[in-house]
């Protein structure tokens, strides 16, 4: 039976603590989606309705504001992998 190869991509996207800051595979992977003049503009797309608005507004529930950083963090995250892979 053939290995799992989703297991690889899972690994990939929770390393441990000690992972070297090297570009991994998945790393390069998103620098080449996202580095097409559509990808760069879902990019922008993402970050424009995530990081670039508020997290929590007065008078609306705190979780809001803790759901609202969890998105924040997954641009940040697909940022943080394309700036590895580009400085491989």
């Amino acid at each position: 039976m053939a290995e799992n190869q989703n297991n690889q991509l899972d690994d990939d996207l929770w390393p441990e603590v000690t992972e070297d800051p090297q570009a991994s595979q998945m790393d390069m992977l998103y620098a080449t989606v996202f580095n097409t003049p559509d990808g760069l503009k879902v990019l922008k797309h993402l970050a424009s309705t995530t990081i670039d608005q508020p997290c929590w507004y007065p008078g609306t529930e705190p979780s809001n504001g803790y759901f609202r950083e969890g998105q924040n963090s997954l641009i940040r995250q697909i940022n943080s992998r394309i700036r590895r892979a580009k400085n491989v």
